[in-house]
C-alpha cells in the first residue's frame, strides 16, 4: 500500500491565507471592537455599505464573500444600534437597501482613517513595487477563483 501525501500547510496557499487573514483581522478587529463595540462582520458591513451604499444584504454577502446568515444577523444588529438603515430601492420597491444611518457615517468616517493607518503600517516596510506585485497576484487570485465558481455553477 503506498504512504498517503502529506499536505505541508505552511507551503498551502489557501491555508496561509486564511491564517494570515485571520491574525490581520484579529488586529483591527481591536481597534473597532473596544471603542466602536463592533463585531468584524459588523464593521465588513458597514465598510462595503460606506463605499457602495444602496446594497441589499444579499449583494453584501456576494461583493464580501461573508456568509448570508452571518451578514443578516450583523445587518439586524446595526439596524437595531441605529448604524444602518432600510429603505426601498429606487427601481424596485419589492427590493430593500442598506445605508448607513448618520450615528454610522459618523463611526465609518472615525475608523475608516484608522483602518487605512493600519494598512500602512502592515504595509510600511514594502517598496512601492512589492505592494503593486501583492495587489496583481491578489487580483490574479481574485480572477481565478471566479473562474472556478462559474465552472462549479455550469457543471453542477
Amino acid at each position: 500500500m503506498a504512504p498517503h501525501r502529506q499536505l505541508d500547510l505552511d507551503r498551502f496557499l489557501p491555508y496561509r491565507l486564511s491564517v494570515l487573514s485571520n491574525r490581520i483581522s484579529s488586529s483591527v478587529a481591536e481597534i473597532y471592537s473596544e471603542h466602536f463595540q463592533l463585531t468584524i462582520t459588523e464593521w465588513r458591513v458597514m465598510a462595503i455599505l460606506g463605499r457602495y451604499p444602496d446594497l441589499s444584504a444579499n449583494e453584501v454577502a456576494q461583493r464580501s464573500a461573508m456568509d448570508k446568515v452571518a451578514v443578516s444577523r450583523a445587518v439586524a444588529r446595526l439596524i437595531d444600534a441605529g448604524r444602518l438603515t432600510r429603505g426601498m430601492h429606487d427601481d424596485d420597491r419589492r427590493r430593500s437597501v442598506l445605508r448607513l444611518s448618520a450615528e454610522g457615517m459618523r463611526i465609518y468616517d472615525q475608523i475608516a482613517p484608522l483602518a487605512l493607518d493600519f494598512e500602512r503600517q502592515l504595509l510600511g516596510d514594502m517598496t512601492e513595487e512589492e505592494r503593486a506585485l501583492l495587489f496583481r497576484v491578489l487580483d490574479r487570485l481574485d480572477e481565478l477563483e471566479l473562474k472556478v465558481e462559474a465552472a462549479k455553477t455550469i457543471h453542477g
